[in-house]
């Protein structure tokens, strides 16, 4: 198994794409801390992961990720326990579209905490352990509107921006210390908000993917796999595009 024995954090782990992390992480072996919104998002989550598999290797924990000294606390406990952290996945985030002409400062500064400053606020609770363990792998969720943009709700774009910035900067500067440090960048993935989409909004974008379908969240989950594992040893500040689009 290629992630065995190890200590994961997954945080926005109950559900869509990061759910689909956690599943595939306990799948190779790790032991896997999820992070959700609210304990009982966290709970839930985990009872479901334990229907499928009574032995996985897993709980979950509520810390405020736009509040450093709850996100360190939660971390010190895990430490604790578990005397390491070797992988950390800064999955959270909210998207929303709203037009730039009704955009309020309270809107952008909702977007920028959770998907800028949670990153942060993990990654610094996490990188002092890794660095004196010599070890660690730090994985970033961005997206495909970190390349392209999006016609509205700005704040998104930016803040997967700003992610993909941190990646390639950190994996600069933790890399000697022997930190990888990537980022996936998903296309359109079949979540539970694609679920709700009407199939006629659905087709047209499809029909701009060569691969003629939308990714699932499966799909996003084998690449976290792969930049987790020892496979990728000698890979650090990419961000990885998984979007079943060809590029020059």
């Amino acid at each position: 198994m290629l992630l065995e024995n190890k200590i994961a954090i997954v945080t926005g782990g109950t559900r869509g794409i990061g759910f689909a992390i956690v599943e595939a992480f306990l799948e190779e072996g790790a032991t896997v801390i999820l992070c959700g919104s609210r304990p009982e998002s966290a709970e839930k989550a985990v009872l479901q992961l334990k229907e499928k598999n009574s032995l996985a290797k897993v709980e979950g924990i509520s810390p405020n990720l736009s509040d450093y000294n709850e996100v360190k606390d939660a971390f010190n406990t895990i430490i604790s326990k578990y005397g390491h952290i070797d992988i950390l996945v800064n999955n959270a985030g909210v998207s929303e579209s709203t037009p730039f002409t009704d955009y309020t400062p309270e809107t952008f500064e909702r977007v920028m905490d959770l998907n800028v400053k949670g990153v942060f606020n993990c990654t610094k609770a996490v990188v002092d352990y890794m660095v004196e363990q010599k070890s660690g792998v730090i994985l970033n969720t961005s997206s495909m509107v970190s390349i392209t943009g999006q016609p509205s709700g700005i704040a998104y774009p930016s803040s997967k921006f700003a992610v993909n910035g941190l990646t390639i900067s950190l994996a600069r500067e933790l890399g000697p210390k022997g930190i990888r440090v990537n980022a996936v960048a998903p296309g359109v993935t079949y979540t539970d908000m694609m679920r709700s989409v009407p199939q006629k909004y659905i087709d047209p974008l499809v029909a701009k993917i060569p691969l003629r379908r939308i990714g699932q969240p499966e799909d996003i989950a084998n690449a976290f796999v792969f930049l987790a594992s020892e496979k990728a040893s000698y890979i650090t500040g990419v961000v990885l595009s998984v979007d079943g689009l060809a590029r020059s």
